[in-house]
């Protein structure tokens, strides 16, 4: 069984900075592209960032510049710091992972993490 858990999440004023982190665990054979998407209330999931097993990335127009995605693969985990937040960064952050079981080859969630920017 495969598990992805977020941390990170909270309060924080415009113009403040925070750091998610995701750890993948379980019967994992292999991690290729991880990523963070985000929802905001009354909106679509959107992509945020998203970084491959080689470590290229890439962000979606309205965070870039300001968010930087990482991820370490001997710890199986991905990161997001977030700079320069403004209200509009307010959703809830998944993290999802592109990954290799002994059984099946798809992409596992997090169950989110509330990020909300405001003063």
């Amino acid at each position: 069984q495969v598990q992805l858990v977020e941390s990170g999440g909270g309060l924080v004023q415009p113009g403040g900075s925070l750091r998610l982190s995701c750890a993948a665990s379980g019967s994992i054979l292999a991690i290729y592209s991880m990523a963070w998407y985000r929802q905001a209330p009354g909106k679509q999931r959107e992509l945020a960032a998203i970084i491959t097993s080689s470590g290229s990335t890439d962000y979606a127009d309205s965070v870039k510049g300001r968010f930087t995605i990482s991820r370490d693969n001997a710890k199986n985990t991905v990161y997001l710091q977030m700079n320069s937040l403004k209200p509009e960064d307010t959703a809830v952050y998944f993290c999802a992972a592109d990954l290799l079981t002994r059984i099946y080859r798809g992409m596992y969630w997090g169950q989110g993490t509330q990020v909300t920017v405001s003063s």
